[in-house]
């Protein structure tokens, strides 16, 4: 697998040479300068795809948009926040430009376009399992998208020469239309492969039959509360979660696993996204990890997750006195040393610094290289749980809430079984569990648009603010693209 992703990365480096993106929609696809030179064989197919996971690495590495605009951090001994924190968002100070996302889906076009050329005689099913993981990565941008911007151009043929389309912004519900048309092709190939198992899971880097049922059952709830999708939306994220219950995963008996076991080794991991040292540098877990000078002296020196520079340790982010709240509750709860740890000086406490991705620690460093987990079975439990709650079945949405609290020790859930209650209560245990897993906004966004909480008065930094919860789009997008409308809102 190292060997696998280092090779594609440099393969990838050399297709993008000097291909400048001048505009899209007009940001132009850098996928156009391969079509005179490459896909001259089936085995060509492989590699290309293994190097549009990099994407995805790089999208599940940012938490700008998914963690920062929420109320899971705050500012530990430094400060490397953005706009989203300060939730201060212009068309002229943090605005998106969507230029790699339209990459990432460039790519994914021009492969689907070029491989229907090639017959693959010798094994039909790796024709079906490239083109199986290729829609799933399409719709992962698009879906990564959608939930940052909203609306957004539907870009679906290959671009192949300079005449690149003009695109206005789709509504996001036709967005998600493509979204899971794209899934519902990928799992209809995955089936299709010569004894197809839903058990089976090539590589958990990689989308298989069940990672692309995480992703529908993520996108359906979203669908389902923020676009209005209602019941129907429910039942087919519950359908969803079912069929990625019987793909083989399982609950990882001790919580500190859950973050701190790779890949293959993770029973838990539905995908990830692959760190290592030597190959990918740090992830984004580098901006909590404090760096022995600002902790020399604490009393639970051991028990911190440092580093020895400020290179591989930011020393930025600490847990928020909102999110300790929801561990405090509960407190045996096994997940807070895997979680967080408060910092002891002589003189008291002082920074609650973050153990969720400690990194590895080397003979000479620590470097935050643990893999970023995009879809785990806690939080696909948790979803069904959302989706039986929304449709005020409570019992179920209890059964499966349970199953996650269970491991934290925290027994089983006794409070009030109204709808709203459990909906919260929910809300609640997705901040324990899934603290700092880059989802936490997402989450906010879902319950806020399904009635359970109101944002604007739950993140303090919005408190007295009328921020859009999408994003503006960046004056590049409108300057190359008359056709590109601004965010609603601003």
């Amino acid at each position: 697998m190292k060997k696998l992703f280092l090779l594609s990365a440099v393969l990838f480096c050399l297709l993008l040479l000097g291909a400048g993106c001048k505009k899209l929609l007009t940001v132009v696809p850098q996928s156009s300068i391969t079509e005179a030179t490459y896909f001259q064989s089936e085995g060509d197919f492989e590699p290309y795809v293994t190097g549009i996971y990099t994407y995805m690495r790089s999208f599940a590495n940012n938490i700008t948009y998914g963690t920062e605009r929420s109320e899971e951090l705050i500012s530990a001994s430094n400060s490397r926040f953005s706009v989203a924190w300060t939730q201060i968002i212009t068309p002229a100070s943090g605005a998106v430009n969507y230029n790699d996302w339209y990459k990432a889906i460039g790519h994914c076009n021009l492969l689907l376009a070029r491989i229907q050329d090639f017959s693959f005689a010798s094994n039909p099913d790796t024709k079906k399992r490239i083109l199986a993981e290729t829609y799933c990565l399409r719709a992962y941008f698009f879906y990564h998208l959608t939930r940052i911007i909203g609306d957004a151009p539907l870009m679906l043929q290959a671009v192949v020469d300079e005449n690149v389309p003009l695109l206005a912004r789709s509504k996001s519900t036709d967005v998600m239309k493509q979204i899971n048309t794209d899934l519902d092709t990928a799992i209809s190939l995955f089936k299709s492969v010569s004894q197809f198992s839903a058990k089976t899971y090539p590589s958990k880097y990689r989308f298989a039959y069940g990672s692309a049922q995480a992703l529908k059952a993520d996108a359906k709830l979203w669908s389902a509360k923020v676009l209005g999708g209602g019941a129907a939306d429910f039942n087919d994220a519950i359908a969803a979660v079912t069929e990625v219950e019987a793909s083989g995963v399982s609950l990882n008996a001790d919580f500190k696993n859950v973050a701190g076991l790779r890949g293959a080794a993770n029973p838990e991991l539905v995908i990830a996204a692959y760190f290592s040292r030597d190959e990918t540098g740090g992830n984004y877990g580098v901006n909590a990890l404090p760096f022995l000078t600002i902790v020399q002296g604490a009393l639970n020196l051991d028990s911190l997750p440092y580093t020895q520079t400020s290179t591989n340790g930011q020393g930025a982010y600490q847990i928020s006195t909102q999110s300790r709240a929801l561990f405090n509750a509960f407190p045996n709860d096994k997940r807070r040393p895997y979680t967080w740890v408060v910092e002891r000086q002589s003189t008291g406490p002082k920074v609650a610094w973050i153990t969720k991705y400690p990194g590895t620690k080397y003979s000479d460093e620590r470097i935050s290289d643990n893999d970023i987990i995009i879809f785990r079975l806690a939080d696909i439990f948790l979803l069904k749980a959302e989706a039986y709650a929304a449709l005020n079945n409570t019992t179920a949405a209890i059964n499966y809430l349970n199953m996650v609290r269970a491991r934290a020790g925290n027994g089983n859930y006794s409070g009030a079984t109204t709808k709203d209650a459990v909906e919260k209560e929910i809300l609640d245990e997705r901040g324990r569990e899934l603290f700092f897993e880059n989802k936490r906004w997402y989450d906010l966004v879902r319950f806020h648009k399904g009635g359970t909480i109101n944002v604007y008065t739950y993140v303090p930094n919005l408190v007295g603010k009328t921020t859009p919860l999408f994003w503006p789009v960046n004056t590049t997008v409108l300057a190359n693209n008359s056709m590109i409308k601004q965010t609603e809102g601003y």
